[in-house]
Parts: structure tokens; C-alpha cells; sequence
């Protein structure tokens, strides 16, 4: 019996052996483990062009008729991601940019930011997938009908996402440069119309409500989107604010005082900006800045 225990306790040795291997091995893996790296580069338009091909739909705001479209051919974009859910205030989204523009990327999933930090570049195969609008904001995903009727393009399975992007790249998120926005086109709609959905920045700003000690979002302002918009001094709030989720892990911090200068994605609901932080060191001390 010792001896075929013995015998027993051997083959599971060896066996365990051959599982873990050797931990000062270098990875074999060559390919990304998530998305779908059979996804060719062919096919490949700017984000510019398929905001041209798609104008009608997003041109269309989704209260006063079809919004979306379907892609229904061998078309694909590339582009870094600019945005992520990394602190919670943007939801089951990312942003998407090249050269040429930028979009929303809509994705029924948490935890985004694990697999697509800032700077990934992607590949994303649109055949199938949908192109449309949310309050005219520019956006990829798959249709919702809200409990009021309305149709838009909203988040796809995280299954269906899977199987339509293809990562090929990455840079530090430090190389994805912001770009300054231009607080004399803040009513410009053909201005808003370019650049929404890009990650931008807005210099010299104050919030209007920081003398007053709010924070960026308390549960007793939220709306019906569980959301706080702040007004900058200076700017209608009808053209321009700060959108913060009641679930950011910054919504329970003080707005700062003073000047500053906020980045984030600039996305749009009508014709009303609304910069979507996407972690709380977006905002930074104007001083600071240009020391």
C-alpha cells in the first residue's frame, strides 16, 4: 500500500510540474487575449468618413425620427481610445479618435478600462453593427427603444463586441493629446458638429456653484440619468456644462475654486456641450498648468 501511495504521489508531482512549468519563462502568447484578432485591416475608413456616410442619421435627433442606421457591408474603423470607465463617471462606453474625428463606442459592459486603457488602438469591423445618434451625439452600437418609444443606438452585448474589434496597438495615455477648445465657438453649431466625441480641454474656466462648497454630484440633485450638471461662470448652461454620474468616484468631491482647466470627452445632448470627466485629475489648477 506505502509503496503505491508512494507511486501516486509521484505522478502528481510530475503532473503538476508540467502545469506551472518554469515561472522564469518569457510569455509565449503573441496575440491579445480579448476581441478578435482574425479581424483583417482591410476595408479600413477614417472616422471623418464614416460620419460623412452615416450625416442623415446623425443629423436626425432621435425624438423626431429614425436615428441609426445598420452597416450592412465589409466597412471598418481605426482609432485610439480617448475615454474610458476607469472612475465610473462614463458608463459602458469608451471614446474613439483618429485624425479626422471622433465617436462613441456604446458597450453593455463594466470594467472597460481594464482591457482598453487610454492610448489602445483598435480596430473595430462595423459590418452588422449599427451607426446612429443619441441626442445627436455620434455613436456605435446596436438599438434601444426606451419606456417612451424613442429608438436610438445604445450598447451592444459585450459578446457581440468581442467578436467586432481587434486591438493593434497602444501609447501611453500621455500621448493622447486633448485638444483645446475654443470658448468663442461654444454656440458654432457647425463647431459642435465637428468636434463632439473628442477628448478636448477648456482653459481658464470656474464652476459656478464651487463658491458655494457643492460637490460634483450629491444624490439629492441627480436627474433622471443619475446626473449632475454644473454651469461654468461665463457660459450658458444651455450651451455648455459639466456632466458629472452620481456613481464617479469623484461625485461626492467639492468643486475646485478658482480658475481651471477642465479635460474630458466632449460630447453633445442637442446643442448643449457636455464634458464628460473621466477621472477627477481631469481637472486641474489653471496656475498649475502654466507653471
Amino acid at each position: 500500500m506505502k509503496s503505491i501511495r508512494n507511486i501516486a504521489l509521484a505522478a502528481v508531482a510530475v503532473i503538476l510540474a508540467s502545469c506551472m512549468g518554469n515561472y522564469d519563462d518569457e510569455p509565449t502568447m503573441q496575440l491579445p487575449p480579448y476581441g478578435n484578432n482574425n479581424i483583417n485591416e482591410e476595408n479600413i475608413i477614417s472616422i471623418g468618413k464614416l460620419k460623412q456616410i452615416f450625416d442623415k442619421q446623425l443629423s436626425t435627433d432621435q425624438r423626431d425620427g429614425v436615428s441609426y442606421a445598420q452597416v450592412l457591408n465589409d466597412i471598418k474603423i481605426r482609432g485610439w481610445v480617448t475615454a474610458n470607465d476607469i472612475e465610473g463617471n462614463i458608463y459602458n462606453e469608451i471614446g474613439l479618435s483618429d485624425d479626422t474625428g471622433a465617436i462613441l463606442v456604446c458597450i453593455s459592459q463594466g470594467g472597460l478600462f481594464g482591457y482598453l486603457p487610454v492610448g489602445t488602438e483598435i480596430i473595430i469591423d462595423l459590418n452588422e453593427l449599427y451607426v446612429g445618434a443619441y441626442g445627436l451625439q455620434p455613436e456605435i452600437g446596436t438599438p434601444y427603444t426606451n419606456k417612451n418609444g424613442l429608438t436610438y443606438v445604445s450598447r451592444m452585448s459585450r459578446t457581440l463586441w468581442a467578436s467586432h474589434f481587434k486591438i493593434v496597438g497602444a501609447k501611453p495615455a500621455h500621448e493622447i493629446t486633448p485638444m483645446t477648445f475654443d470658448k468663442q465657438k461654444v454656440t458654432d453649431a457647425a463647431y459642435l458638429k465637428e468636434n463632439c466625441g473628442k477628448l478636448m480641454t477648456i482653459k481658464d474656466v470656474e464652476f459656478s456653484d464651487a463658491k458655494d462648497g457643492l460637490t460634483f454630484a450629491p444624490e439629492e440633485e441627480k436627474d433622471a440619468a443619475n446626473c449632475v450638471a454644473r454651469p461654468l461662470k461665463g457660459i450658458n448652461a444651455s450651451n455648455l456644462v459639466v456632466r458629472t454620474s452620481t456613481y464617479a468616484d469623484f461625485a461626492a468631491k467639492q468643486l475646485p475654486k478658482g480658475k481651471v482647466n477642465i479635460t474630458g470627452l466632449f460630447t453633445r445632448y442637442g446643442s448643449t456641450w457636455q464634458i464628460l470627466l473621466r477621472s477627477s485629475k481631469d481637472v486641474e489648477q489653471a496656475e498649475a498648468q502654466q507653471e
